[in-house]
Parts: structure tokens; C-alpha cells; sequence
């Protein structure tokens, strides 16, 4: 089974009876193939009294079929709920970082394959291939010299600091879970297996998930003593992103994360 795009940037969304319907306006034939598969992936791994997945009905090049999710504010109940579940999903420990398959974050391809090598992963198929998208020969080039020079430094802070895989959802912003009346559900994911603070990072990039939401993860699978600083390296990956993806606006937020990875190598 192939199968995600991360966010719905610029997807045509219709509901129809119970079910919504997702349409591909991207450039990908099997961007919507990939998010059915991520979704699949966290069915299988998430505890669905904690954390529900949308039902796949279909699924082709053009359309994802699902189950609606009719979505109402968030109580504190759900948030505990969802954070409890994604720290259950956390602790089960996989074989090896990466994915089977390419996937997409946002409207950028995400590039996998399987690693032992945590910090190698990360480098050369998160970093590396965001840095290499830039445009302008310049900045791409300022940017590659920072990375060639701090790589060993960081790669050994990354492995050093992660106990294990993990199946992320890879995508984890506010608009990519919703809540209903009784159930936390999540979608549109950027699936693999990473550190499991590559999702918690993600949350703080756009201000930040509820307080109970971080409660009950820390209560459940407290955060590791490097995460202030990991948190800046994962989300550079997202806002180089975000930079190839929009633009300008985002280049001060990876000048800082390129700093904060210069500091290591210091």
C-alpha cells in the first residue's frame, strides 16, 4: 500500500454526506496515496482510546475519501487525552529511523529510507535536502557551510539524546488534530519513525498546544533535558520548509536555528 501530504496547503476539500473528501491540487500524483498510508501507520500504532484516526474509505491520485470529523474546541479532557495517547505512541520503540517510502511535508517531498544513525538521518535527509531546495546560490551555499562544519558535533549531540524510534506524526501543528464531542483525532501526517521530540517540537512553532496537553505528555513520557535545544534544530527542518515553501518570511527563524547549531560546534 503507498501512502500523505502534511498539511492541506491548497487542497480542495469537499464534505459530502458522512464522508470529506480531500482532492489532490498538488503537483504530486501520490500525495493523497502517502497520506493514506501515514494515517494507516498511526491506526495501527495509536491506543484509539486516546487518539482516533480517520477512517479511510478510498483512495486514488485524485481523492481521499474519509470518515468526517465534525470539529468543536478542544476541552482540557481531549488535550490530556491526546497528549497521554501521543506519549503512549512514543514509547514503542522501532527498528530503525526513516520510512519505506518518500512522503511530503506540506507541498515539499520528505525524503526517507532507513538509518541505525539517528543524527546522520537527520542531517543528510532533513537538513541537508531543505538546504539544498534554496534558490539562491548564496544563502544556499552559507548555509551548507555551516552544516559541513558542525556535522560531527551535531550528528553525536542528536544520537547522544534520543533513546530509540519512534513513529511520529511529523506534522504535529494545530490545524492537523481536532477534537469532537467525545474523541482526539489526528490528521494529515508526515509519518516516520525520528526522536519522538521532532513531533512535541512541532507543536511550539505556531504558539503552542494547550497546557494540558503538555502535562499529560510530561507526566507520561517526561521530555529529555536537551529538548530547549533540540527543539531549535528539529523545527529548522519546518521553517527551511516553510522558506522554500513561502518565502522570506521564514529566513530569520533558520538563520536562528543554523546559530543555535554553531554554538554546539563552539
Amino acid at each position: 500500500m503507498g501512502i500523505e501530504t502534511s498539511r492541506p496547503l491548497k487542497l480542495d476539500c469537499n464534505l459530502i454526506m458522512d464522508n470529506f473528501i480531500k482532492r489532490n491540487n498538488t503537483n504530486f500524483a501520490n500525495a493523497l496515496i502517502m497520506e493514506a498510508k501515514g494515517l494507516e501507520m498511526l491506526r495501527r500504532c495509536c491506543n484509539p482510546e486516546l487518539i482516533r484516526i480517520p477512517e479511510l474509505v478510498q483512495v486514488d491520485q485524485k481523492q481521499l475519501v474519509m470518515t468526517m470529523i465534525r470539529g468543536k474546541p478542544c476541552p482540557s479532557e481531549l488535550a490530556e487525552r491526546l497528549g497521554r495517547g501521543l506519549a503512549e505512541l512514543h514509547k514503542i520503540e522501532h527498528a530503525q529511523y526513516g520510512f519505506d517510502e518518500d512522503n511530503f511535508i506540506g507541498l515539499n517531498p520528505q525524503i526517507n529510507g532507513f538509518s541505525d544513525n539517528w543524527g546522520d538521518f537527520f542531517i543528510s535527509r532533513r537538513l541537508r535536502y531543505q538546504i539544498g531546495l534554496i534558490e539562491c546560490p548564496s544563502l544556499r551555499l552559507e548555509f551548507e557551510s555551516i552544516i559541513d562544519k558542525s556535522e560531527a558535533v551535531l550528528g553525536r549531540f542528536l544520537n547522544q539524546h534520543c533513546a530509540h524510534p519512534s513513529l511520529i506524526h511529523g506534522d504535529l501543528w494545530s490545524g492537523n488534530y481536532m477534537s469532537d464531542d467525545d474523541d482526539v483525532w489526528l490528521i494529515d501526517p508526515a509519518v516516520y519513525f525520528a526522536d519522538r521530540e521532532v513531533d512535541i517540537a512541532m507543536t511550539e512553532m505556531f504558539g503552542g498546544f494547550s497546557s494540558a496537553f503538555y502535562g499529560a505528555y510530561s507526566e507520561s513520557f517526561p521530555l529529555t533535558k536537551a529538548y530547549p535545544i533540540k527543539k531549535q534544530i528539529f523545527n529548522l527542518y519546518h521553517y527551511l520548509n516553510h522558506y522554500n515553501l513561502f518565502g522570506a518570511g521564514y529566513l530569520e527563524q533558520c538563520r536562528h536555528g543554523l546559530e543555535v547549531i554553531e554554538q554546539l560546534a563552539t
